[in-house]
């Protein structure tokens, strides 16, 4: 047995250090940094980012050390109070609001507060962690996250941290399940397995969603399995759980036109009712007559209210700025405009791609989510773990860049103005769109050479 761990200490030894200091890393990050931190925040993120390239390099076909690994890097964080977002708070307070019978899209933090202190002793720490912004508005967490928000609050009774702690455990079980089925789904599309590490290692994973706390996991764990059982030609089961990825994170829904060529008609319609079935009847229990105005409301705010980190928005702005225009003005009018585009470049990508087999099918999805987020005019850095999932069965890395640069974001919060660097955001995209733009074109050229020989080859 010693003779065995001598062995494997001699063969693995520059891993495992690698692994030991990310751990180190890890804690750091999650016990003793503040946000504001930015220099020691960004260059500890970068640090994470090289030993995770390596060792997916060194050890990319060990599959058990790997996983061990990226479990390692999650647990750490069980017991920590996430230090990067303050969102889970308005995740306890909803949960805590379901529990005592009160309906989460009916009610402003705000106007309940005093009534709720008195049934929950921890209301208050939660009402003043979540911020002005969500004690303002009305929550916009779809049902089935606003469930395991009860369960996590009903299991723990008046426990923040308890509440914390089985949020926790839930996004590492999905991510576990990401795993499983992102590897199985790699396989039969011909792809390298290995790849799915760079979702199960990447940092912006852990730092966001088991750091932070944030659900974007959940959702891709469903959405992943989704697409898994539907390469296996399990198509009304994929759809059930496509509608539980839905229930979650609304984001899958933009995704729903481009079935309609690969379905057909049809199957497509018996897809999409038992998508909305099921949507519909998760969403049932919280049903009341404003509940749909309040929601829409607050999802609208999304679009005519918001900024954070982003990429073409910034450019429109610093252009209509030199005309006079009003920033306030600007952004309800291009909150107005971006739908609209995205509509229809969905109906673009629905009806010019293939779309009829699942590696297309992807592409086409990677694509509407990358224009969505590059006309956002919020880009907080857990959305670009949907695209960094997406990436990994296509031919397109560019997202995984985008995981690496998107954290230079956090130079925002070390202002009590929260006011944005021009000159990192310009850094962050410029990388971006040029790998971007790199792989588009050498993508063609392969694409090129490749007609190119064949049309030789028939000709001889």
């Amino acid at each position: 047995m010693i003779d065995k761990a001598i062995s494997y200490w001699r063969l693995h030894r520059l891993p495992i250090i690698m692994v030991f200091t990310s751990l180190l890393i890890y804690y750091t990050i999650g016990y003793h940094l503040p946000r504001t931190d930015f220099i020691k925040l960004i260059s500890l993120y970068s640090a994470l980012f090289f030993l995770c390239y390596k060792l997916v390099q060194f050890e990319k076909w060990n599959f058990s050390f790997l996983i061990v690994s990226g479990i390692l890097f999650r647990i750490i964080f069980l017991f920590s109070t996430p230090t990067l977002s303050q969102d889970f708070y308005r995740f306890i307070w909803d949960g805590q609001l379901i529990i005592n019978g009160i309906n989460p899209y009916l009610h402003l933090p705000k106007d309940i507060i005093m009534d709720l202190h008195r049934k929950v002793p921890i209301a208050m720490e939660l009402y003043i962690g979540m911020g002005d912004l969500s004690r303002s508005n009305f929550s916009n967490y779809p049902p089935l996250n606003q469930l395991l928000f009860a369960l996590s609050s009903l299991l723990t009774g008046h426990s923040a941290l308890g509440s914390i702690v089985i949020m926790r455990i839930t996004i590492i079980l999905a991510d576990l399940g990401i795993l499983y089925f992102g590897r199985k789904l790699l396989r039969k599309l011909n792809k390298s397995t290995h790849l799915i590490f760079w979702y199960f290692l990447n940092p912006l994973v852990i730092l966001e969603l088991t750091g932070n706390l944030h659900f974007e996991g959940v959702m891709l764990f469903f959405f992943v399995c989704s697409l898994y059982l539907l390469n296996q030609n399990k198509w009304q089961l994929a759809a059930v759980i496509y509608s539980l990825s839905i229930s979650i994170k609304l984001i899958p829904l933009m995704f729903l036109p481009i079935f309609l060529k690969y379905f057909g008609i049809k199957k497509s319609m018996v897809f999409y009712t038992l998508v909305g079935g099921v949507t519909l009847s998760l969403a049932l229990p919280f049903y009341a007559p404003e509940f749909i105005t309040n929601y829409s409301q607050t999802i609208g705010l999304w679009f005519s209210n918001f900024e954070f980190n982003a990429g073409f928005y910034n450019l429109v702005k610093s252009i209509s700025t030199q005309w006079d225009a009003k920033p306030w003005e600007l952004i309800k009018t291009y909150g107005k405009i971006v739908p609209i585009i995205i509509i229809i470049w969905v109906g673009l990508i629905t009806f010019i791609r293939n779309n009829k087999n699942t590696d297309s099918l992807i592409t086409s999805m990677l694509w509407i989510l990358s224009l969505y987020y590059f006309l956002s005019a919020t880009v907080h850095p857990w959305y670009i773990i949907f695209l960094v999932v997406l990436c990994l069965f296509t031919k397109f890395r560019f997202p995984l860049l985008w995981s690496f640069t998107i954290f230079l974001s956090y130079f925002t919060y070390t202002n009590a103005a929260y006011k944005e660097s021009s000159l990192l955001l310009i850094l962050e995209y410029f990388a971006v769109y040029t790998f971007m733009i790199y792989e588009i074109i050498r993508l063609q050229n392969k694409n090129q050479l490749f007609h190119k020989n064949s049309s030789q080859k028939c000709h001889e």
